[in-house]
């Protein structure tokens, strides 16, 4: 709600709606965060199943779905469903609705059926990147990682994968980067080298991580600029200089980190392009 007790204009496109939950998150009831959550994580799914069956899966009355609705400005569930079948529509992938039976499918039994889903899982989550990675905020951000006195890049448990091989991978293309893995409790003194000249980097898949979610902020109080990788948009990443939300499809519960890999590459590759560009403009 805004401030002066007047109800909010509901957003009109995908994307204004979800900006608009990631930037009320922390002051949403318990209930309406279980929703935030869900409805961010899983659009597909409130595209096309009833407010009851949403309600029932998450774990509320369908009573809160309905207020969820209203709190963002529109008249109830049927409303504000319409934003996110349209995003669907848009979006065309063909893979969604496969997925979402993946965890129910119990893969696990049968060696030749895991495989044969944990490729179309991984396939699904690449036909995904091309919605959460546009050519022109890969582009900003790459340029983000060329132009930077030095890359700082930090994950914590499962995205820390993704995040060493960025940092490896801009190594080896001669983009100064800095892992930041707090090994032997040294990210304090680590975190001591972000300068404003320099771009951060961070992995965050929900639940985030103390450390990341801390560095992150010190790193735009600091005034570097920032890019985040998330599979939630949430604050503060939300708050970052350029941001991916990415989708990983999962397996009875397995999930892998095939588009953030891809994306970490294909950022990497980029910039090292970029910074080669920059270095022989400069040598001239």
């Amino acid at each position: 709600m805004t401030t002066d007790g007047e109800d909010p204009a509901p957003a009109v496109d995908f994307d204004s709606l979800r900006e608009a939950i990631a930037d009320a998150h922390g002051d949403l009831s318990k209930r309406l965060k279980l929703i935030a959550d869900f409805v961010l994580r899983d659009p597909s799914s409130v595209a096309f199943r009833t407010a009851a069956t949403l309600a029932e899966e998450i774990g509320v009355a369908p009573s809160a779905i309905v207020r969820f609705a209203q709190h963002f400005g529109y008249s109830g569930f049927s409303e504000m469903q319409a934003v996110f079948r349209a995003q669907l529509q848009a979006s065309s992938t063909p893979y969604q609705d496969r997925i979402r039976d993946l965890a129910k499918s119990g893969a696990a039994r049968d060696t030749a059926e895991m495989t044969d889903r944990f490729v179309e899982a991984g396939i699904a989550s690449l036909r995904a990147l091309r919605q959460g990675a546009p050519v022109e905020r890969v582009e900003a951000a790459a340029r983000m990682l060329a132009e930077a006195r030095i890359v700082h890049v930090m994950a914590h448990k499962r995205t820390f994968t993704a995040a060493t091989y960025l940092a490896y991978n801009l190594s080896r293309l001669e983009v100064p980067t800095n892992l930041l893995d707090g090994s032997g409790g040294t990210l304090d003194q680590q975190m001591a080298m972000v300068s404003p000249e320099d771009t951060f980097v961070a992995f965050s898949f929900n639940p985030s991580a103390e450390e990341t979610v801390r560095t992150f902020e010190r790193a735009r109080a600091t005034g570097a600029r920032t890019i985040a990788i998330t599979d939630l948009a949430r604050a503060p990443f939300i708050h970052a200089d350029c941001w991916f939300q990415l989708s990983e499809a999962s397996v009875d519960g397995f999930r892998s980190l095939n588009a953030t890999i891809s994306l970490a590459l294909i950022l990497a590759i980029r910039a090292g392009t970029l910074c080669a560009e920059l270095r022989s403009d400069n040598e001239d």
